[in-house]
């Protein structure tokens, strides 16, 4: 997604002081977060529910992963047409629009009377969150320039953004045991509603000043090939990849992906610069950030399904379990650029992936018997290494690009952590739910996101040795 910077609108804030926030520049800060909240929040929130939807629904343990999935091919898929499309026409304007399907959808997921149903909600809150996502970043970036106010925008929003995915999990938690799982789609609902009516005021519109063209098969092209891919790994969960529309829908994924790279490097307007992708930091910056979200998203859906159904805990008493694992979020937040500050970006973010990978392979001590307090400890201590790594990436990457630049790189932070949180689940999900025993493909699931972590931290610290773009 490309985001350039747009001519002044009143989306464009001006603080009284480099280093300080305006009282209205907060009320947008907010607003924004709160949209970025809120979809964090719809990918966790349901987790603790799923074996009692369920029963309710009808779904097989395998088919709950389509109650994630629904949600992750369109928010995965449509992120970067929908990325530009706002560029073109306007960021304000779907960004609220994005804000209605998600809160109509959720509607409709909260009164579900069928497996249908309740799959054409999330598959709705998936469009919605689509719009949503790309355009919340690219008005986050065109109101705070680059600078302190920048960095402090964009720590509060990845700290709110993880600590929105395990807040999902203890309000799951909680409102799944009083009020029903449905109450979880209908804390959705009221939050849309919420953000809905506060942006009109808030948010100026913007678009970029000399219209582009679309880049149409560019986004037939990743669109198609997100799609097929995320298909396929949700698909093999179930029934193993042996089937033909399985092993099709790979093919064409990666058919339409190579196309898609064809596209990018003959388009005058591409939608992911290329050339912005030769920067080292922006590289493998991405490349930290995609295995951050994706690994440790995975592994709170494998501890889910572990605590619930291998040790029996209720759904409140797994709420609890990733509370802690909230906390520790927060904890993380508020050292983090501390810590970033003194040691610098780069080597915080390799550190943090090293560290997140070895309390991740602490969870393979895991039992049958017992591994609540095991569990708890090591998914918090992951967690705070998670959020060093999501600040310090995002830093990375936008660290040393000119400012002509700038919304090209804070584009690729916005696709990663979406695409991250959108294929972790259906990917590592596979061996979770086609290992034999859930206990043998949690335990499969955990050892593989451990060895990715550890291995990409180590290619994250050599590919950025060489550069000097990072900032103290």
């Amino acid at each position: 997604m490309a985001i350039d910077s747009p001519s002044p609108s009143p989306a464009v804030v001006t603080a009284p002081a480099p280093d300080r926030l305006s009282g209205r520049a907060r009320l947008v800060l907010l607003v924004l977060c709160a949209a970025q909240f809120m979809v964090s929040l719809d990918f966790s929130v349901l987790n603790v529910a799923l074996p009692v939807l369920g029963e309710d629904l009808g779904l097989s343990r395998s088919g709950l992963q389509w109650a994630i999935t629904a949600f992750a091919l369109p928010s995965g898929g449509f992120l970067l047409l929908f990325g530009r499309i706002a560029d073109l026409y306007g960021r304000r304007r779907l960004f609220l629009t994005g804000l209605a399907v998600f809160g109509a959808a959720s509607l409709l997921a909260t009164f579900a009377w069928n497996p249908g149903a309740f799959l054409t909600g999330r598959a709705l809150q998936g469009f919605g969150a689509a719009a949503i996502v790309p355009t919340g970043m690219s008005l986050l970036t065109t109101t705070f320039p680059e600078g302190p106010q920048r960095d402090r925008a964009l720590g509060i929003s990845g700290t709110l953004l993880s600590l929105g995915f395990t807040v999902g999990m203890v309000a799951g938690g909680t409102l799944t045991d009083t009020l029903g799982w449905r109450s979880t789609m209908g804390l959705l609902t009221l939050a849309a509603v919420a953000v809905l009516a506060a942006a009109p005021a808030l948010l100026g519109e913007s678009r970029t000043p000399d219209r582009p063209r679309l880049d149409v098969p560019g986004a037939v092209t990743v669109t198609g090939g997100l799609l097929a891919l995320i298909y396929a790994l949700s698909t093999a969960a179930e029934h193993g990849f042996g089937r033909v529309d399985v092993q099709v829908s790979l093919a064409a994924g990666v058919v339409l992906l190579t196309l898609f790279a064809a596209v990018e490097s003959r388009t005058s307007a591409p939608l992911v610069s290329l050339p912005m992708l030769r920067r080292r930091t922006v590289a493998f910056g991405n490349l930290g950030g995609l295995l951050t979200f994706s690994m440790m998203s995975t592994i709170v859906f494998a501890l889910t399904l572990y605590l619930q159904e291998v040790l029996g805990l209720s759904a409140f008493g797994t709420g609890l379990v990733f509370g802690v694992q909230g906390v520790a979020s927060v904890v993380a937040g508020v050292y983090a650029p501390e810590v970033i500050g003194r040691f610098g970006a780069r080597r915080t973010l390799a550190v943090s992936l090293l560290g997140q990978g070895l309390f991740i392979a602490a969870l393979l001590g895991l039992g049958t018997g017992s591994g609540v307090w095991l569990a708890t400890a090591a998914v918090s201590l992951a967690s705070m290494c998670h959020l060093g790594a999501i600040i310090a990436y995002g830093l990375t990457v936008t660290s040393g690009v000119p400012d002509e630049e700038q919304g090209l790189a804070t584009g690729l932070v916005t696709t990663t952590q979406q695409v991250g949180l959108t294929v972790g689940i259906p990917l590592l999900g596979v061996l979770a739910t086609t290992r034999g025993s859930l206990f043998d493909g949690v335990r499969t699931v955990i050892a593989v996101a451990a060895v990715l972590l550890v291995v990409a931290a180590g290619v994250v610290a050599a590919g950025l040795r060489r550069s000097r773009d990072d900032r103290p």
